[in-house]
């Protein structure tokens, strides 16, 4: 990456969010915003063009700083972008990396009253900000925004929800059907928090008694939290576990409930709670195309894609949105391919070029 006009560039912006100030999980308001400029961009003959602008929608663990960074045999995203516009296949693009990591190892791009207004952070601030920095065309029918796993999701409930703001999406792998992708999750994670109940289990006669208030933590999440924080290191138990109380202090927050948000099961019975479960699925996007049809219909551009073989079982949800799609006559472009849920940036080859068509 360099400065001349024959290179692209990626400029740090900082920003000190005013709707991320004082959060209920204390994580930084103030936090770098990388933003790729194509080498176009700094082209003295071109000192005047606005640019389409793409933000990219990091998934669960990582964020958006983290896409600029060095990839072992592979590209990184900003050399993605290079070659996709020298090669033609696509034209001249801004793409910003918007920091959105938060104590539980991400966010669903959503506002929760338990982790943060990250729509509204997008949305009313960054855009914003990008808009008035930078050489943007300041219109929603040239922005648009694409992601993977919770990335997707949060593309396509945005593209859903939030549609006055982006005139295309791209999702990728985006979490759908709840019932299928969260609940088979929930018995290792509450398996793993007993780890951390009050008393410690201990061998013999055990009279199993349900918690007086049935979703409510009981102590011990808030005690895994705290280890978390402590912790030099995550195991993948840690981090499944970690992932389902993102989501339900995304989907089911709650002011009243022990650290602002409710579980859909039992902690000590395990039973399951379908009026907790239910606030869960007013979040899932099988649930939400007939809500924002008239939304979705107004973008330039939707496209959906997923491996058949992904290990969360994405792929039926995805065949399930798309249904919805279609019997919506929603306009949007589906393809399914032989791979899982990891290694999937190719298929960006195929996603970006499509929206930038369209963000004309």
């Amino acid at each position: 990456m360099g400065t001349s006009t024959t290179h692209s560039q990626i400029e740090i912006l900082r920003f000190d969010s005013p709707r991320l100030k004082d959060n209920p999980l204390g994580d930084p308001s103030e936090r770098n915003l990388p933003v790729y400029l194509p080498a176009a961009y700094n082209n003295r003959r071109r000192r005047n063009q606005r640019f389409p602008v793409l933000y990219a929608l990091a998934a669960y663990t990582n964020t958006g700083p983290g896409l600029i960074g060095w990839r072992n045999f592979d590209e990184n995203l900003p050399q993605r972008l290079d070659r996709l516009i020298r090669s033609g296949k696509m034209p001249p693009c801004i793409v910003v990396f918007p920091d959105c990591f938060t104590t539980l190892g991400g966010n669903q791009y959503l506002n929760s009253s338990a982790i943060g207004p990250y729509a509204d952070y997008l949305t009313r601030e960054l855009i914003p900000l990008v808009d008035k920095t930078l050489r943007t065309h300041p219109d929603r029918t040239r922005r648009g925004c694409f992601g993977k796993s919770s990335g997707g999701y949060g593309a396509m409930l945005h593209g859903m929800k939030y549609a006055k703001y982006w005139g295309a999406v791209a999702n990728h792998s985006g979490d759908a059907y709840f019932d299928f992708l969260y609940r088979c999750e929930w018995p290792a994670a509450l398996t793993h928090l007993q780890n951390y109940a009050q008393p410690e289990l201990r061998p013999g006669q055990v009279k199993p008694v349900p918690q007086t208030k049935p979703g409510e933590d009981d102590g011990r999440i808030r005690r895994f939290l705290a280890h978390r924080k402590q912790a030099a290191s995550i195991t993948s138990r840690e981090i499944t576990t970690l992932m389902m109380v993102c989501m339900a202090a995304t989907y089911d927050p709650d002011p009243r409930a022990p650290n602002g948000f409710a579980l859909p099961y039992d902690l000590q019975t395990g039973e399951f709670l379908p009026a907790r479960w239910r606030r869960w699925l007013r979040h899932d996007p099988v649930k939400l195309v007939g809500k924002y049809t008239a939304n979705l219909k107004s973008l330039r551009a939707l496209y959906v894609d997923c491996g058949w073989r992904d290990q969360y079982h994405i792929h039926f949800g995805a065949r399930q949105l798309v249904q919805h799609l279609s019997t919506h006559n929603v306009a949007h472009r589906y393809e399914e391919f032989d791979g899982t849920h990891s290694g999937i940036d190719h298929r960006l080859d195929i996603s970006l070029p499509y929206l930038l068509k369209r963000l004309k």
